[in-house]
C-alpha cells in the first residue's frame, strides 16, 4: 500500500473473489454462476438500452421495481435495487451498524460480512457453526444484536426452516435482522412475505445466481418502508445512479420471463441432487445443500489437492483455507454434461491415488 493510505483501513483484509482465469478454457464450477444463458428477452432489452447510454439511468428503477413488487406481492416502496446484493449488504451495514449496534453472524458463511463490518468499523462476533455445519438457532434467538444470516448458507448450502428464521426475527425486536437469500430460489424458503409483520427484517436477494445475470450486477433488498427509506438515504449519499440502463432493462425483462428462470432453477436442483448421489457413491461426505452448489470432502484426498488436480484437468472448483473447512471444496452445479465431466475427472484422480 502507498504511504497515503489512511490508517483507518490499513488492517483491512479485502474479500477474495473466485478465480476468473484467462489462461485456459475451463469448466467453471467455482463462482456459483448459472450454467444457463439469459433469456432472449433479457438480451434484447439490454441491447436496446445500449443505444441510450449517453443518458443517465433512472435512479428509482421505477419499471424494474414495479415488476419486481408485483412478483413478490409488495409495494414498490418496500424495495431497493442495488449493484448486486453486495451493495445492499454494504448499505445495510452502513445504515444500521456502529459501535453501539454490533453484529453477529456465523463463522463459516459469506466472506464479505467480515469485510463490510471492518470497513464500516462495526464490532462483530462470529458464531461457530455446529460440528455438522448447521446454525444453532439458540445462538441467535434473543441475542440482542443485529444479525446477518445467509439462508441457504454459503459455502455449506444448508437452509434454516422459515419458522426458525421467524423466531430469530421475533425474538430480537430492537435489532435489524438481515436474511441474505442469494440462493433461495434453488430450494430454500424466502422470508420476504414477513416484512409486513416485522419492521426489523431486511431480506436481500440477487439476479446473479438464479436469473443468469452475474455479469450485470443487480441485487435488491425487501423490507419495511421505513427501513428501505434508511437505505435510500445511504444510496443517494453515495451513488444515486447505481443501476445502469442496460442492467435495469435486463432485470425488468428477466422478471417478465420469470418462468424460464424458475425452470432453470428446477433443472439445476435436479442436477445437484444427482451429482450429490454420485459423489456419495464415490465415498464423499456432503452437506445437505439447498443451493446451486455442493460442499464436499473425501477422506481419500485433501481438499486442496483435489482442487489442484481438477484445475490441471480444466475444471475449477472453490477451495477455502479456513481451518474448519480446508478439506472441503465448494462445487457449483453446472449443466448435466459439465457435472458428468467433473465426476469422470474425480474418479480418475481417485484411481490414480490408489
Amino acid at each position: 500500500m502507498s504511504r497515503f493510505f489512511t490508517k483507518r483501513y490499513s488492517s483491512l483484509v479485502p474479500y477474495v473473489p473466485g478465480e476468473q482465469p484467462n489462461d485456459a478454457s475451463y469448466i467453471k464450477l467455482n463462482t456459483n454462476e448459472s450454467p444457463y444463458p439469459p433469456s432472449p428477452g433479457v438480451i434484447a432489452a439490454a441491447s436496446e438500452e445500449a443505444g441510450k447510454l449517453r443518458l443517465y439511468s433512472d435512479p428509482e428503477c421505477a419499471e424494474l421495481r414495479g415488476k419486481l413488487s408485483s412478483l413478490y406481492g409488495i409495494k414498490p416502496e418496500q424495495l431497493l435495487m442495488t449493484n448486486g446484493s453486495d451493495e445492499i449488504l454494504n448499505f445495510a451495514f452502513m445504515a444500521f451498524g456502529d459501535e453501539d449496534h454490533p453484529l453477529i453472524f456465523p463463522d463459516i458463511t459469506y466472506g464479505f460480512y467480515t469485510v463490510y463490518a471492518d470497513l464500516n468499523r462495526i464490532p462483530y462476533a462470529e458464531i461457530p457453526l455446529t460440528d455438522d455445519f448447521t446454525i444453532d438457532p439458540n445462538d441467535y434467538i434473543g441475542a440482542g444484536k443485529n444479525i446477518v444470516i445467509a439462508n441457504p448458507n454459503a459455502p455449506t448450502g444448508i437452509s434454516l426452516p422459515l419458522n426458525v428464521i421467524e423466531e430469530i426475527i421475533k425474538s430480537n425486536p430492537d435489532n435489524v435482522i438481515i436474511i441474505d437469500e442469494a440462493y433461495v430460489d434453488f430450494g430454500g424458503e424466502s422470508a420476504a412475505f414477513l416484512i409486513d409483520k416485522y419492521d426489523n427484517l431486511l431480506v436481500t436477494q440477487t439476479f446473479s445466481k438464479s436469473r443468469s445475470m452475474a455479469g450485470a450486477r443487480l441485487g435488491f433488498g425487501i423490507g419495511n418502508e421505513k427501513l428501505i427509506a434508511d437505505l435510500n438515504a445511504i444510496k443517494y449519499s453515495t451513488n444515486p445512479y447505481n443501476i445502469n440502463r442496460m442492467t435495469a432493462s435486463a432485470g425488468a425483462a428477466a422478471i417478465k420471463e420469470n418462468d424460464y428462470y424458475m425452470e432453470n432453477c428446477r433443472k439445476i436442483a435436479e442436477t445437484r441432487d444427482l451429482t450429490a448421489r454420485k459423489l456419495r457413491e464415490m465415498g464423499f461426505k456432503l452437506t445437505d445443500s439447498s443451493a446451486n452448489f455442493l460442499f464436499a470432502e473425501s477422506d481419500r484426498i485433501d481438499g486442496g489437492a483435489l482442487y489442484r488436480e481438477l484445475k490441471k484437468r480444466g475444471i475449477l472448483v472453490r477451495h477455502f483455507d479456513n481451518e474448519r473447512i480446508k478439506n472441503y471444496n465448494r462445487i457449483t452445479v453446472g449443466t448435466p454434461e459439465q457435472m458428468d465431466s467433473l465426476i469422470r475427472a474425480v474418479d480418475e484422480i481417485l484411481k490414480e491415488l490408489s
